[in-house]
């Protein structure tokens, strides 16, 4: 009898439901972490550091130095005097506001540190240089 009753089988299925919650969360941790940058004026590559923390700044002030030393406050080109008198306007207003130095990384060092000594001279001791 038992030739009578075959047992049929199954047929498989694939539950897409657990895949669809992966692939979201997936999808949602790419827009959370993606960094999105502004156009910079110069074109800088700025150095690797594998040591470094975030690359977080929310200040007003940015120094950036080409691989030519051409140098950009703002976004605005100027000359290394020029840097030091706008850096003195700026500690006029605030003291405690942080300047990032975008420097390229084959930038000479002598010119990073110009403008690292031209921060401290202004009494802005909170500046920080960019890298990636």
């Amino acid at each position: 009898m038992s030739g009578l009753y075959q047992r049929r089988r199954k047929r498989p299925e694939m539950n897409l439901l657990p895949l669809i919650d992966v692939l979201v969360m997936l999808i949602f941790f790419a827009f959370v972490t993606m960094q999105f940058r502004s156009a910079a004026t110069l074109n800088i590559t700025l150095p690797k550091v594998e040591t470094a923390g975030k690359n977080e700044f929310k200040g007003t002030v940015t120094i950036g130095v080409s691989n030519e030393g051409d140098i950009t406050f703002n976004g605005q080109v100027v000359s290394e005097a020029e840097v030091e008198e706008l850096l003195r306007q700026v500690r006029d207003v605030d003291r405690d506001i942080p300047v990032l130095i975008a420097a390229d990384e084959t930038t000479p060092l002598k010119t990073v540190a110009f403008l690292m000594d031209a921060c401290r001279k202004a009494g802005l001791n909170k500046f920080s240089l960019q890298s990636r």
